[in-house]
């Protein structure tokens, strides 16, 4: 069955949702879900995604989506796909940036602003099985517990983890998970979620209404959130992908025809056209007509 709304763990249909501005009332509500009331959010502005060391040599990041309220609080959000190698690392090491950038030069008192680092992850981090949870709200405690710092949060969603059904759902949070994991099997509005803020996200999120340049940006994202998926699932098992190894991964899928066909048989059931497909993976026209 042809999807009729977009996946929003793809690069494009996360941004489309939560990181332009039209949409950036959904991108609030959803935040102030996760935020604690003194830190609720009224306002809200982009700011630039890609931030850069002050030597050529260091590390820069590029986020998913980076902005800030009226009032300085900082937020990093990210949609992860897969698996990285020391993710925890890279959450802390990303979130040094919006607190580097708050330094003044001459007699600045060190005086910082809050900054969240808010991760939606399509994956278990590497944690034992038995201590997982679907959600992980972090910050800076004393040996008993006590919160010995309130300006630097982070928030870890495994989307994998939550499991409740449309019945289940108590909290508008809920709702918004609900929402953000299901939202590509959609072909209707459900009941539970016939509201402002949501009615809004799958007018956004339908297909139908994207340019034909958007579209093709689309599914350019959606071949390659399933190529790395596949790898995933297929290849590496509880192995990696990070943004320097995404070439060899695309090797890989190439290399394996087991890899080839699986692809193509997720492309095919989300609608793409088979010249896409063919590009994409190298099979003949007669083999993914054939699947």
């Amino acid at each position: 069955m042809t999807a009729k709304y977009l996946n929003p763990y793809t690069d494009f249909g996360f941004k489309k949702l939560f990181g332009e501005e039209g949409s950036k009332d959904l991108l609030m509500d959803f935040l102030n879900q996760l935020l604690p009331a003194h830190h609720q959010i009224a306002t809200l502005q982009f700011n630039n995604s890609e931030q850069l060391n002050e030597t050529s040599t260091e590390r820069t990041a590029i986020f998913d989506i980076y902005c800030q309220t009226d009032t300085g609080n900082r937020f990093i959000v990210e949609m992860q796909k897969a698996k990285v190698n020391y993710f925890k690392d890279r959450s802390l090491f990303y979130s040094t940036f919006p607190i580097r950038e708050q330094a003044k030069k001459g007699g600045w008192d060190f005086r910082l602003l809050p900054v969240y680092f808010i991760a939606i992850l399509d994956f278990h981090y590497d944690e034992k099985e038995e201590e997982r949870k679907f959600r992980r709200d972090v910050c800076l405690k004393d040996q008993d517990g006590d919160i010995f710092y309130d300006k630097l949060h982070f928030k870890f969603l495994q989307m994998p983890l939550f499991n409740k059904q449309e019945d289940e759902l108590e909290t508008h949070f809920d709702k918004w998970v609900y929402f953000l994991k299901h939202l590509e099997s959609f072909d209707h509005i459900p009941l539970i979620l016939k509201e402002p803020v949501f009615e809004k996200g799958f007018e956004i999120a339908e297909l139908s209404h994207l340019q034909p340049k958007q579209y093709e940006s689309y599914q350019k994202s959606l071949l390659e959130y399933w190529e790395v998926k596949n790898v995933m699932d297929t290849s590496y098992g509880e192995g990696f992908v990070d943004g320097e190894a995404k070439g060899e991964i695309k090797g890989e899928i190439k290399g394996k025809r087991e890899g080839k066909m699986e692809v193509a048989i997720v492309l095919k059931q989300q609608g793409l056209e088979t010249a896409i497909i063919m590009n994409a993976t190298g099979l003949s026209r007669e083999e993914i007509e054939n699947l």
